[in-house]
């Protein structure tokens, strides 16, 4: 399931195909670069961290919670002996932390085996992942995006990519899913591109996680 990113010329070759004002987007915004996080516990951790609050705020809490490890990055071990009211002061909820130790309890036990991940399909990627308290589609699918570099993952759930389509296709409100599943047709099987342009026309950063 191991799977290289395509170039520019052949993202630019299927979009200008199947969907030419996609592809007129690529054009203006430039080459597609994806950040790519091998560390596949920070990144579910950062995923939980950020539910539910603003880019701004997760990016502080985030910051607080790496700096429990004293410079380390942050493992399962780790997160299972951090005692709960340290986790609380880096601004994390009650239920967040609970998350977050379940998650590590996870990669503990062996319920998850991230060697394993990188083979199975996407739809088994997430039903493991979402079997861990707290994590729901939109988490797993940012991991099959950011650490399993998956080409054809489209997260109908995702707000970012709800508003870049309405933008790029002059919608008057939000997409319904029924319409986002017809682009994800047409994008197919590059939907992350597609949703990583859509993401860009709103932020000029590179998407990271």
């Amino acid at each position: 399931m191991i799977k290289k990113f395509p170039g520019k010329k052949r993202i630019l070759s299927h979009f200008d195909e199947r969907d030419p004002v996609m592809a007129a987007v690529i054009r203006e915004t430039g080459e597609f670069r994806l950040r790519r996080n091998r560390n596949y516990f920070l990144v579910l951790c950062k995923a939980i961290i950020a539910q539910q609050i603003s880019t701004k705020a997760a990016e502080s809490i985030t910051l607080r919670f790496q700096d429990l490890f004293e410079g380390k990055k942050p493992t399962p071990e780790k997160v299972a002996e951090i005692p709960v009211s340290e986790l609380r002061s880096s601004g994390l909820s009650g239920q967040k932390v609970k998350y977050l130790k379940d998650l590590g309890a996870r990669f503990l036990d062996g319920s998850i085996r991230p060697h394993r991940l990188t083979f199975q399909k996407n739809e088994e990627v997430i039903e493991t992942l979402t079997s861990v308290y707290g994590i729901g589609r939109w988490t797993a699918e940012m991991f099959l995006i950011f650490s399993l570099s998956r080409i054809d993952v489209l997260p109908l759930g995702d707000l970012g990519l709800q508003a870049g389509i309405k933008k790029i296709y002059n919608m008057r409100s939000l997409p319904s899913p029924k319409k986002m599943l017809a682009l994800g047709k047409k994008w197919h099987p590059m939907e992350t591109v597609g949703t990583w342009y859509a993401w860009r026309i709103q932020d000029a950063e590179i998407i990271a996680y």
